[in-house]
């Protein structure tokens, strides 16, 4: 699992969220296949100003493995 992504079962009911935050993972893939840019989710979501894109091709690239494995 890519540093950016944790999992924990007391937030948001162990779905995987970004990384001190409660903001799912799952939202961050749905604004990007709505063609959000980077610059569009850090104004969506200000406590994200830090991310970068090469966390979003970890967040990507993670969960294309997990894909190929269903």
């Amino acid at each position: 699992m890519p540093k950016i992504i944790e999992s924990n079962p007391q937030v948001l009911g162990g779905k995987p969220v970004i990384k001190g935050t409660r903001i799912p993972v799952a939202r961050i893939l749905a604004l990007l296949g709505m063609d959000y840019t980077l610059t569009d989710i850090r104004n969506e979501f200000p406590q994200l100003s830090l991310l970068t894109k090469e966390n979003l091709s970890d967040i990507l690239t993670y969960y294309q493995s997990k894909l190929q494995y269903r």
